[in-house]
């Protein structure tokens, strides 16, 4: 939604665009000129929309030199902030004098600075995820378009596994108006943890994240843009975050026993974390490593016993089995408040409860191939696994594959592309507000379970030959077999967002 433009002086006066002498008009949240006595052809208006297409304003003696970032066309002052084939440019105001040059300058600065742009940044770059590009993406395409816009910032590289959470868990967040991670997914996951560690959760949670893909996945990025018609580009993923624009982001509290992880992206149990995890010996590869070892997956697809209990949204209550209430719901095994983080120490915040009102739970029974719950609508840049996700709706969108034939699975992965993939009768797509999984072992294994998966992360592995205990690897938040609960905070968390 645009935001509304507060009333400012009209500003009027002839002077030269480019070289070429025009008649030049600051009316709101736009910059107009024509060439002095007007015509035909050449005649034509022309403009910049300040919000839309202009980075920032800088007065250099006589001339307004604005730093633009517009589809094509709109860079030489031709209008049209569409989203296609961006880039950037500069378009060169001259005054008739100095004087007029300021007048000018601080009238365009005001009109940016109400846009709600921010002004002090942190910037956390991960060095090592994906192709380990993430320090040349800060240098080569973020610190152009962030020092063009004139906005202050503070970078900060990760160092090891849970930096960003200790970073977002101390820091002083009144410096800064908003935290952005140019990573993979995985970093702001730790972000969100480390602020929601905090005494002062409440108002930490509420600082606007950004995200600049920088991984292997980038499922965040790629959705935000999606969401708004955004071409998928690091540039665009920056100027977004120049621009200001925020929207609330549900936020997932996974538990078991006395442990919580916070989640913002998706969990996964099954094909794809199978996938997911076990092809990081194909890093190297970049995103098709994903791809290929789904096929080396298809040789042996695997099937995994257990249970999904879930409380469906509305319009959704037929899915599954009703499960038997008790007096008190169901049981669940889940502590309800004195939860630990990932370190092992008492959260800030505890997650939140599921009114007895809204315990209306149904189940769904393995084997599965494949369990997907989704917070946003891409997985990866590449892979549109929850379609119908939605930002802050307040529900996980669920995607289940049961019974399909082998090579029907590889079809579907490839369909996921666009999330076409869910209108197969071999996929139960639905929403839910919580979700309690139950995972087992294989099918024809006495020994081996599976892989779970949050955000890109494993957070309970079995497949080791015996079910594990949480903690006994780093990263193993959690044990896999004992039951594992998803509840979703609706619009916890605040993202910068293209519109």
């Amino acid at each position: 939604m645009a935001r509304p433009q507060p009333q400012a002086e009209v500003l009027t006066e002839s002077v030269r665009v480019n070289s070429t002498e025009v008649e030049a008009t600051l009316r709101g949240g736009e910059l107009a000129w024509r060439p002095a006595g007007g015509g035909n052809g050449e005649g034509q208006e022309r403009r910049l929309e300040l919000e839309s297409e202009v980075l920032g304003c800088r007065v250099d003696g006589r001339k307004l030199k604005f730093a633009t970032f517009a589809a094509s066309g709109g860079d030489n002052g031709k209008g049209g902030g569409g989203a296609a084939n961006r880039r950037r440019g500069e378009v060169v105001v001259e005054m008739e004098d100095e004087d007029a040059a300021v007048r000018w300058g601080n009238a365009i600065r005001d009109r940016l600075a109400s846009l709600g742009r921010p002004k002090r940044l942190l910037i956390i770059v991960n060095p090592y995820g994906g192709k380990r590009s993430g320090r040349s993406i800060f240098q080569n395409d973020v610190l152009p378009l962030i020092e063009a816009a004139g906005v202050l910032y503070t970078m900060q590289e990760t160092k090891h596994r849970l930096h960003a959470q200790e970073i977002a868990h101390s820091l002083d967040l009144r410096k800064y108006d908003g935290i952005i991670c140019v990573s993979g997914d995985g970093v702001m996951v730790e972000v969100v943890n480390g602020l929601l560690q905090r005494e002062d959760w409440e108002t930490a949670i509420k600082v606007p994240l950004g995200i600049i893909p920088a991984g292997t996945g980038n499922g965040m990025a790629r959705s935000l843009l999606h969401a708004s018609g955004e071409p998928f580009s690091i540039s665009n993923a920056v100027f977004a975050i120049i621009r200001g624009h925020k929207r609330a982001l549900d936020v997932t509290s996974v538990v078991q026993g006395n442990t919580r992880f916070f989640s913002v992206l998706m969990l996964t149990w099954g094909l794809v974390a199978d996938v997911d995890i076990e092809s990081e010996k194909y890093r190297w590869m970049g995103s098709a490593r994903l791809e290929f070892y789904l096929l080396l997956r298809m040789l042996n697809l695997r099937r995994y016993n257990g249970r999904i209990l879930f409380i469906p949204a509305p319009g959704y209550e037929d899915v599954g089995d009703p499960v038997e209430q008790t007096t008190n719901g169901v049981s669940t095994g889940i502590q309800e408040d004195g939860a630990t983080d990932s370190n092992g120490e008492t959260c800030g915040y505890v997650g939140p409860s599921i009114k007895e009102a809204d315990r209306r739970w149904r189940s769904l029974n393995g084997p599965f191939v494949s369990v997907w719950f989704g917070n946003v609508p891409f997985a990866s840049e590449d892979a549109m696994a929850a379609p119908k996700a939605e930002f802050a709706d307040g529900y996980l969108d669920a995607a289940i594959i049961k019974d399909c034939p082998r090579w029907d699975v590889v079809g579907l992965m490839f369909q996921m592309k666009d999330g076409t993939y869910v209108n197969s009768p071999c996929v139960e797509y639905f929403k839910v507000k919580a979700i309690r999984i139950e995972p087992g072992l294989r099918v024809g294994s006495s020994t081996k379970g599976g892989i779970i998966d949050s955000d890109g992360e494993v957070i309970a592995r079995g497949d080791d030959g015996s079910h594990s205990r949480a903690g006994d690897e780093p990263g193993h938040l959690m044990a896999y077999g004992p039951p594992i609960q998803l509840t979703v905070d609706q619009g916890l968390a605040t993202i910068f967002s293209p519109r």
